[in-house]
C-alpha cells in the first residue's frame, strides 16, 4: 500500500475535516480528505487498545524512540495505522523472540536503513533505464542519418574478372 492510497472507501466521511468539503463562490473545491497508512488519527488510548498494550508502554516506547507518533498542536500523541503495526511488531519481538528494547531499536533502525537503500536502488534503476532508453534513441537517430547511396568498397578478388560500372542517378 502506498502512502497516498486510501485505507478504505469513505473513511474520511464523518471525521473532522473529512469527507466532501464545502465550497464558496470565491474558492475552488478542495479534494476530499484521504486517509492513508501514514495519517495520524488514533489517540493514545485507542492506539493502546488496537495494539494490545498499556498506554504507559506506548509512552515508554515513544521516549525510547521505538515508535514515535505525530503530535498535535497541544503536544498530544496521534498514532497512524503504520504506528499500530510497528507497536505490534515491537511487542512480538519483545515477548515472542525475547529481544530487549535496545535490540529492537537497532532492528528498527536497520530495517529503516534497508528500506531507504531499496528505495534508492529503485530510483537509480529507473534513472539507468531512462539513460539506456535515451542512448538507444540517439543511436537510432544516428543510424537513420546514414547516407543510403554510399556502398562500401570491396576490392576485386584475384579470381574475379567482373567489372561493375556505377552510374549515379540524375
Amino acid at each position: 500500500m502506498t502512502p497516498d492510497e486510501p485505507i478504505g472507501p469513505g473513511l474520511g466521511d464523518g471525521l473532522p475535516g473529512g469527507g466532501a468539503r464545502r465550497t464558496t463562490r470565491r474558492t475552488a473545491p478542495q479534494p476530499p480528505y484521504v486517509l492513508t497508512e501514514e495519517t495520524p488519527v488514533y489517540v493514545i488510548s485507542v492506539a493502546a487498545e488496537l495494539s494490545g498494550l498499556h498506554p504507559q508502554t506506548l509512552r515508554q516506547y515513544d521516549r525510547l524512540g521505538l515508535v514515535s507518533p505525530d503530535r498535535t498542536a497541544g503536544r498530544g500523541r496521534r498514532y497512524s495505522a503504520r504506528d499500530i503495526q510497528q507497536l505490534r511488531e515491537v511487542q512480538r519481538l519483545s515477548q515472542d523472540e525475547g529481544i530487549n528494547l535496545a535490540g529492537i531499536k537497532r532492528i528498527i533502525e536497520l530495517e529503516n536503513q534497508v528500506a531507504a537503500l531499496q528505495s534508492r536502488i529503485a530510483e537509480l534503476a529507473d534513472s539507468l533505464e531512462g539513460a539506456a532508453t535515451a542512448l538507444q534513441q540517439r543511436e537510432a537517430t544516428i543510424h537513420a542519418s546514414y547516407r543510403r547511396d554510399l556502398v562500401p568498397y570491396q576490392p576485386p578478388t584475384p579470381h574475379s574478372s567482373a567489372l561493375v560500372v556505377w552510374r549515379p542517378k540524375r
